[in-house]
Parts: C-alpha cells; sequence; structure tokens
C-alpha cells in the first residue's frame, strides 16, 4: 500500500523513471509516425479495451511529457472520471495543469499567471469522458496490432482539427500513452507508468483556484 491507497498496477513499466524513459523512445517515435487507420468502426475487441479504460473511474501516477518541440518534462498526475485530471509537474517546472469537470486550467507558478479553457472545448473531454464508444462520430479510426491498439478520437464541431490518440496494450488492456495534436498538427504526448486505478482522490486535489484565474495581472490570456 502507498499513499494513494490500495491498489493494483494499470500500467506494468519498471519503477525506475530512468529506466521508463531511456526505453520509451522506440514507443514515442512509433507514436509519431504516420497511422493507417482503418476506415471502419472499431472491432469487439478494441471496444472491449475502450471498455474497460472506461471502467477506471480513478487513476494516480507518474508521466512523462514530450512536447513539440522534443521537450521532456516529468511528475505525477491524478485523474477522476468523468471530466477530472491534475498534472503537478516537477520542479524546476513552475506548470500546473487542473481540470475540475468544467475548465481546464494551466498556471505557472512563477509567473502567476493562468489560463483558462472550457474542457468541452479540448481533446481531453474525450479522454475524461465516462464512455467511449467506437459507434460515435468522434471515432477518427482505429488500428490494431499485435503488441498494440491505437484509438483516434475527435469532433471537428468541437475541436477543429484537435485529435487525441490513446495507445493500449492489448494484452493487458492498459492504457500507455496518449497523443494530442493541435490544429497546426503539432504533437504533445503523455506517457503514464507506476499507474495505480481505484485510489481514493480528495475532491481539493482537482480544484480550480477560480479566484486567482480571475484576479491575476494582466499576463493572463482567457479563452
Amino acid at each position: 500500500m502507498d499513499r494513494f491507497g490500495k491498489a493494483k498496477p494499470l500500467v506494468r513499466f519498471s519503477t525506475s523513471r530512468r529506466t521508463f524513459v531511456s526505453g520509451a523512445g522506440a514507443l514515442l517515435l512509433a507514436s509519431m509516425l504516420p497511422l493507417d487507420f482503418a476506415e471502419a468502426q472499431g472491432t469487439a475487441m478494441a471496444q472491449k479495451i475502450a471498455d474497460h479504460f472506461s471502467s477506471v473511474k480513478t487513476m494516480a501516477g507518474e508521466f512523462v511529457q514530450f512536447g513539440p518541440r522534443g521537450e521532456q518534462t516529468g511528475g505525477k498526475f491524478f485523474l477522476s472520471r468523468p471530466g477530472k485530471i491534475r498534472f503537478n509537474f516537477e520542479d524546476p517546472s513552475p506548470m500546473r495543469v487542473i481540470s475540475d469537470g468544467k475548465s481546464v486550467v494551466i498556471g505557472n507558478r512563477k509567473l502567476k499567471t493562468w489560463d483558462i479553457y472550457p474542457l468541452s472545448k479540448t481533446p481531453l473531454a474525450l479522454l475524461l469522458s465516462n464512455k467511449i464508444d467506437l459507434g460515435s462520430k468522434t471515432v477518427r479510426g482505429v488500428k490494431e496490432e499485435p503488441d498494440l491498439i491505437t484509438i483516434k478520437l475527435g469532433d471537428k464541431s468541437l475541436f477543429a482539427d484537435s485529435t487525441i490518440t490513446m495507445m493500449f496494450d492489448p494484452k493487458t488492456f492498459d492504457l500507455r500513452q496518449w497523443t494530442i495534436t493541435d490544429q497546426q498538427g503539432k504533437d504533445t504526448s503523455v506517457m503514464i507508468f507506476n499507474v495505480q486505478t481505484d485510489v481514493k482522490l480528495d475532491d481539493k486535489v482537482f480544484e480550480v483556484p477560480y479566484d486567482e484565474v480571475h484576479n491575476q495581472n494582466s499576463g493572463h490570456k482567457s479563452r
């Protein structure tokens, strides 16, 4: 048992962050290559994996994020379905990302600035939804390989050309990674490890400091 409480691991990577990162290159590279997605909607196996992921209501663990310019940062994340997620980036990064189910805020503790977005207008809404229906209009494609199931989601009416691509282990049904592609075609990938599921998370973890967001200085950008 750890500070998250008793739970079984979802992603069975090495507990060493250095080992994880050094071994993540091949998977990250594969995620950046063009995917030959099937035009047909998801198969029964892909839907089974999506249903399993949707059934996980809470999780917490560590992450490594790879930015569009190759920058790399890491930290801890917490997720509660539907709609809630928090990323605490490790020092020296001053960043925090929080979604409380309504808004997504990106905070810089050093500059004391916040950007705020409606969750419903970001692809994170699909990752954090109660159900992933591979028969819905949000599915851009499903790719099945012996060692990877890739599901790409998007909704032009809400996110324009932005998409979120999730990668799962077909044997364990574990989520390995997701990649958000913005309207300019730039990718931000998040790989997760040392994950615990079905953990108790205080609602305060996902509290957005709206007073700070709305009272910040002129450096604030609101969308």
